[in-house]
């Protein structure tokens, strides 16, 4: 008897998510806009603490596991801002991905001036608990990187964290780019994909639509991005097998799915709006958009 299609665990999602970076120029692509357009974006975010009579930054990282992107960012804040003290706050519902970052930090002797408070929630536990609390605190930089996803109200998400935002303060929110092949398998192939993928199927114009309702100045920033998918059509192949797990949020999409769902996927995703051959491997497109929201 063939498994029941059921979605992926916190740790499956872990491991199926490594497949996909591994396989990508996803971090190649924010590595780009990092080293081309954020040291322009954080140059007018410094404020001063009084009480220290220092410079002081205040961060938030919502979302999937970048912890080394994360990271990047701070120290381009700090070679912006040389001698600012960052305060640097991580809201992360895996408990794998918040131990990884830790890991991280605890290599990295260059953050000395830098401190880490991790809360394992959701955006919305998070949000639930600061109104709990009854204090806003503000942040000069907030960034959403690939979560909005996995929120269950959107604009009331992003006008929480905008609230957020000290005076001059950014909001960077990164999300997939209408041009990606994800928008496309979206909109043209969505009965390709099983019904064990609960996330929104949202890209760059569905957030920037909000943000015009809210009435939010913000610039995008589109970059290309390429995910290797040929091992997603070998028989057998375990690398495949993982990276169509996490485009499916399916746990062995490919042997449990029905195989007629199985062949529709795999000829969706070889539609030329979806991917590219190049040099005999197929490359699909994961192009993705920087939104930069002003506070």
């Amino acid at each position: 008897m063939i498994p029941a299609m059921r979605s992926l665990t916190a740790e499956e999602y872990v491991e199926a998510f490594k497949a996909f970076l591994e396989h990508s120029t996803e971090h190649q692509c924010m590595d780009e806009f990092n080293r081309e357009q954020m040291p322009t974006i954080v140059a007018g975010i410094t404020r001063l603490c009084h009480m220290s009579h220092k410079a002081e930054h205040a961060s938030l990282l919502l979302g999937d596991f970048l912890a080394g992107v994360d990271l990047k960012m701070i120290r381009i804040l700090q070679a912006v801002h040389p001698g600012v003290f960052i305060d640097n706050e991580i809201v992360e519902p895996n408990p794998q991905h918040v131990a990884a970052y830790k890991e991280l930090v605890n290599r990295a002797p260059d953050l000395q001036n830098v401190s880490f408070i991790w809360h394992q929630l959701t955006s919305l536990e998070y949000e639930q608990q600061v109104k709990e609390r009854g204090t806003h605190k503000k942040f000069d930089f907030i960034h959403m990187i690939q979560m909005l996803y996995r929120v269950e109200d959107i604009r009331s998400t992003i006008k929480f964290f905008h609230s957020c935002l000290d005076h001059h303060g950014k909001l960077l929110i990164i999300i997939l780019s209408d041009s990606s092949g994800w928008a496309s398998l979206w909109k043209k192939h969505r009965d390709c994909l099983p019904a064990t993928d609960s996330g929104h199927y949202i890209t760059c114009s569905g957030i920037t639509e909000v943000l015009q309702s809210l009435g939010l100045q913000h610039r995008v920033y589109e970059l290309p991005s390429g995910w290797d998918i040929t091992e997603c059509f070998s028989e057998g192949d375990a690398v495949g097998g993982r990276m169509m797990d996490f485009l499916t949020g399916t746990k062995n999409f490919l042997g449990t799915a029905p195989p007629a769902l199985r062949r529709r996927l795999q000829a969706a995703l070889r539609q030329p709006e979806c991917s590219s051959t190049r040099d005999g491997r197929v490359i699909f497109s994961n192009n993705l958009s920087m939104i930069v929201v002003e506070s």
